[in-house]
């Protein structure tokens, strides 16, 4: 018999002998649900045209862009607009003849408005928009739009005298636009890519608004607003705001979307998507479920107050001492929105992320159109139907889990405009885009219910 010393020093080893020896296989991982047709989708890799364009944009250009646009001092909406050295009238024909001296086939014009008064437009205001518009050869019809707003402000968003700098925000974002313009001013494109430089937005977003009534046809939008630096660490990555909810829905559109789902699938999304589904920028584009900044807005909301997918370009984190701020040093520290302060790296690397975007939407085929989903029969299987585009070689039906953030599955389909697909439509989110015949694509069209 074993002795009592025994016995306990075998009941003591037990429970750690018992964690170390398994007493039956692991079990399986769950499979994946809801399971369903089609191929994982993978990134959409830059072809060699692309990676050319890429290379073409210069650090140097850009900085030189930046500096160029602080040397006239403040760039307030209200400020001369006759001075030749100093002032926003200085900074628009400045840009006016930099995008003119570029070879290629930019149309540049000026676009000109009186705002009457408002609480930051005491007096009325001419404001003008510099504007240079590459024609699409095939869909000339679907613009694309990318924008940066030259106007700049000072502590008080009246004062139209002190210096202004706005190296980050703006010029930033003009500097992107103006080199993207030279760059791709000399290349064929399918559909219209309109580079503007707006005025008014520290204002209240005027220029963007105006420009906007002014457009049909646009299915895309992007603002670069703040580009110009970004923190250690976070070099690499630029944030994307985007909506969930329409701005523009109605009340009928409002209720179709509550009983079909879709606030995460809005057209700025789609957009969205697009961007992050493109490879090969080196920037991490890190997509924002907002609107804008918290309680914040830019030059994309007029668009999207108009039914246009847009969204917001972003540096990861802001610093405040250094935008809507007078040019001071205080306790030691030294505030205003001076170029020492800007990252020309940061931002050229960001100009690229946006010309690989235009490039790509500009030389694919336009989001599908009256993507729809059959509802007149009851059944497990989704129904899909589309309008078919002449120009699309092909289409892709996309789904994904309700849960999942991006498309997850792709089914390849040929120039056709209807698909049955065994999968039910109360399990996934469905999809459709666009293929050409050299592989580029659209952005996906979220499809709304049809009898």
């Amino acid at each position: 018999m074993p002795s009592r010393r025994q016995f306990m020093t075998a009941a003591a080893m037990s429970p750690a002998v018992a964690a170390v020896t398994p007493t039956s296989a692991p079990a399986a991982a769950a499979p994946e649900w809801p399971t369903g047709p089609g191929r994982r989708t993978t990134p959409q890799r830059p072809d060699r045209e692309l990676r050319r364009v890429l290379t073409e944009i210069d650090q140097r250009r850009i900085e030189a862009s930046v500096r160029k646009l602080v040397s006239f001092g403040t760039r307030h909406t209200l400020s001369s607009q006759t001075d030749p050295v100093r002032g926003i009238g200085a900074a628009r024909d400045w840009i006016f003849q930099e995008l003119r001296s570029y070879p290629g086939e930019l149309a540049v014009e000026l676009q000109s408005f009186v705002q009457p008064p408002s609480p930051r437009i005491p007096v009325a205001t001419t404001i003008t928009n510099v504007l240079a518009t590459l024609r699409g050869s095939k869909d000339p019809s679907r613009i694309y739009v990318v924008s940066g707003h030259y106007d700049s402000r000072a502590s008080d968003p009246l004062d139209a005298v002190k210096d202004a700098p706005g190296a980050d925000d703006d010029a930033s974002g003009v500097a992107a636009v103006v080199e993207i313009a030279r760059v791709l001013a000399t290349r064929d494109v399918d559909a219209t890519i309109i580079f503007a430089a707006v005025a008014g937005e520290e204002q209240g977003l005027y220029g963007a608004a105006h420009l906007a009534s002014k457009l049909t046809g646009v299915q895309g939008m992007f603002t670069n607003d703040i580009v110009g630096a970004a923190p250690a660490g976070a070099r690499d990555v630029v944030r994307l705001f985007a909506e969930g909810v329409p701005t523009s829905e109605t009340p009928e559109q409002a209720a179709i979307r509550r009983s079909v789902g879709g606030e995460n699938d809005s057209p700025s999304r789609q957009l969205a998507r697009f961007v992050t589904d493109l490879a090969g920028t080196g920037m991490k584009v890190e997509v924002i479920h907002r609107r804008d900044r918290y309680l914040r807005g830019g030059d994309h909301i007029p668009f999207l107050e108009r039914g246009f997918p847009a969204a917001r370009f972003t540096e990861p984190h802001e610093d405040y001492a250094h935008q809507h701020q007078d040019v001071r040093v205080e306790n030691g520290v030294q505030y205003g929105d001076l170029p020492e302060f800007c990252d020309f790296g940061y931002m050229t690397r960001v100009a690229r992320v946006n010309a690989a975007v235009l490039w790509s939407l500009a030389t694919a085929p336009g989001t599908p159109r009256n993507v729809r989903i059959r509802t007149n029969r009851l059944t497990n299987e989704t129904d899909l139907v589309w309008d078919v585009d002449p120009a699309a070689a092909g289409y892709e039906v996309m789904w994904r889990p309700t849960d999942a953030a991006d498309w997850t599955h792709r089914i390849p389909l040929g120039p056709v405009g209807a698909r049955t697909v065994d999968l039910s439509k109360d399990n996934v989110f469905f999809g459709v885009r666009a293929i050409a015949a050299n592989g580029r694509r659209s952005p996906v069209a979220f499809p709304v219910p049809a009898p």
